[in-house]
């Protein structure tokens, strides 16, 4: 390959031959489909679903066309080539550092700062990190060294080079080129007003002209910037202001991730786009208001719920990402164990009663009861839902939600819900005592009825519901079950690697004398160095035994409970965490983080 100076998909494929990813059989296939497919791609590139010629669309990758064929490696079942795989097998025969680049990891302006967007669409060629005058930028090509000697003779930069995949790097050349063109673009248009949502600078304040929310390349940023989540699986993103600028965050299972820093005097405009979308008013920035978006990405509908509020600095914006396929999952593969599925399953099957499932904020509750909404769905009942806001709009439900502006609160609707003969209630959230009592009143008239709970753990929801006025005879008499629910990262399967528990460790976590070993991730390309790959779910489930019912009262104590429902075989949080990490599902760490 070395000697001919150009990657083919003929060289790349005997290399992969070579080195035993492929077999003979696949060898001849790729020889013999090899230019077909290459302008099969190509022609798809050209025309796209859009009938025009996509950036980047001129250069058709051997890696690429290979990795086309969807080929399973040799000797490993269910591991396929991808054009990551072939390019890093690329990379170590030509002698450069492979990279697979993470978005998350790089810095806008240096991205678009050294290399020109056209020039670096048509060379496959991106910025990646700067460091003392030195740039290392990421290529398709690793034959391509005159064209980077011309670089950086142009721009007079140091340069260092690394090979990347063609998809990697078109990807990061459309998400941050378009989103930063966009961002200059409408910066170049706004004034120079004061910012009305600073308290630091009200005694300043002279008016101000904003952009139009609906102006071409703030409608272009915040497209950019919703696409980038979406790819980047997201489960929010945070618009922040700040003195001098306005930070836009990420959270990647259940970890806050810094994305882009944007001027000032655009943080306004792009909420009030986001506002725009989301229906909400324009005018009114002193209050808080929520609002959805609903739109399709991946031809999948994506639910998107939107929170503004005044902070110091001006308006912040949460914008929670509904994905479907999060947040509608089988119930026996969220991470219950049999016994606690089991249970679970014998709750939703009863008539009547009520289900609570407990757990902080983006603990998974919602998932849990969306989950159950559908598998208990079917022609023969009546499902009916109060919520506030809805969260994800399901056909399959009569979703209710709350509008306390007009006076329909949780327990407005609960005291005229059952003349909608519903067959299963789910209400959003038990937070005051007359939604408590509706829920009773709707158990106790042979409805099944779903709710959330804030409590630690689920024993602790039966304190809670003492609390909020509920007389233990009536908990007795409807309750069926609690669940208390945790997410913990999962360790990446690509990079785990074994260790023995320390001492210290086993002490802290009661393990005893026995050695015990874990596993962790030491961190690759496909976890972005985090160690972990997704999340699982832990699940605490109490089933309200006749013993357990016996011992509730209005004086009693938590610890007394809990005793009684260890007896009866309830899994702690605590004790399924270190059970999943005994298993090499997840990390100590994890354990230690999620169950205190």
């Amino acid at each position: 390959m070395t000697e001919t100076k150009k990657l083919t998909v003929e060289n790349v494929a005997h290399l992969l031959k070579h080195r035993g990813l492929i077999s003979f059989e696949q060898l001849g296939d790729i020889l013999m489909r090899g230019k077909t497919q290459e302008t099969r791609l190509f022609s798809s590139h050209l025309t796209g679903s859009s009938r025009r010629a996509q950036p980047g669309a001129e250069v058709v990758s051997p890696a690429e066309v290979i990795a086309s064929f969807n080929l399973e490696i040799c000797g490993v079942p269910g591991k396929y080539l991808t054009e990551d795989v072939i390019t890093e097998v690329v990379a170590s025969k030509v002698g450069m550092p492979y990279l697979k680049i993470d978005p998350l990891k790089l810095n806008l302006d240096v991205v678009t700062a050294h290399i020109p967007r056209p020039f670096a669409l048509k060379h496959l060629i991106v910025a990646i990190a700067e460091e003392r005058g030195t740039i290392t930028v990421a290529v398709a090509d690793p034959f391509n060294l005159p064209l980077v000697d011309e670089l950086a003779s142009a721009r007079q930069l140091v340069i260092n080079r690394v090979l990347s995949s063609k998809n990697d790097i078109l990807k990061i050349l459309r998400e941050f080129y378009g989103f930063r063109a966009s961002v200059i673009a409408a910066e170049a248009e706004a004034s120079s007003g004061v910012d009305l949502g600073n308290l630091e600078q009200l005694f300043k304040l002279r008016g101000q002209q904003e952009i139009e929310s609906n102006d071409k390349h703030v409608v272009a940023a915040v497209d950019f910037l919703m696409q980038y989540a979406f790819d980047q699986h997201a489960s929010d993103i945070h618009i922040e202001p700040k003195r001098e600028t306005s930070l836009i965050r990420f959270r990647l299972d259940g970890v806050m991730h810094n994305i882009h820093v944007v001027p000032k005097p655009l943080h306004a405009p792009i909420v009030s786009r986001v506002k725009l979308l989301s229906r909400m008013d324009l005018a009114e920035k002193r209050r808080p208001q929520d609002g959805r978006i609903k739109t399709r990405f991946n031809n999948k509908d994506m639910e998107l719920r939107v929170s503004t509020v005044p902070v110091a600095f001006g308006e912040k914006v949460v914008i929670r990402i509904f994905d479907p396929d999060i947040l509608l999952q089988d119930l026996d593969s969220m991470g219950f164990y049999p016994r606690e599925f089991t249970l679970y399953n014998s709750f939703i099957s009863r008539p009547n009663g009520i289900i609570l499932v407990t757990g902080p904020t983006g603990s998974g509750k919602t998932t849990t009861l969306y989950s159950t909404l559908r598998t208990l769905s079917s022609p023969e009942i009546n499902i009916v839902t109060v919520e506030d806001p809805i969260e994800m709009v399901m056909e399959e439900f009569n979703q209710i939600g709350v509008q306390q502006a007009i006076g329909v609160g949780f327990d407005t609707i609960l005291r005229n819900i059952l003349r909608q003969d519903p067959d299963v209630i789910m209400i959003g959230e038990i937070r005051d005592r007359e939604t408590a009592e509706n829920a009773v009143q709707a158990a106790l008239t042979g409805h099944l009825v779903l709710s959330t709970l804030h409590t630690n753990d689920s024993v602790s929801a039966v304190i809670r519901l003492l609390d909020l006025g509920v007389p233990p005879f009536l908990i007795s008499a409807t309750v069926i079950g609690i669940i208390a629910q945790r997410l913990v990262r999962k360790i990446c399967p690509h990079c785990k690697r074994e260790r023995e528990l320390t001492r210290p460790e086993l002490d802290f976590l009661q393990l005893g004398k026995k050695t015990h070993m874990v596993w962790e991730g030491e961190g690759c390309k496909e976890c972005r160095n985090t160690g972990y790959r997704g999340r699982t779910g832990l699940f605490e489930v109490l089933d309200l035994s006749e013993r357990f019912k016996a011992r509730i009262s209005g004086n009693v104590e938590l610890a007394d409970l809990m005793a009684t429902a260890e007896e009866d075989g309830l899994l702690s949080l605590r004790r399924v965490a270190i059970q999943k990490m005994l298993e090499g599902a997840t990390t100590y760490e994890e354990v230690i983080a999620m169950t205190g």
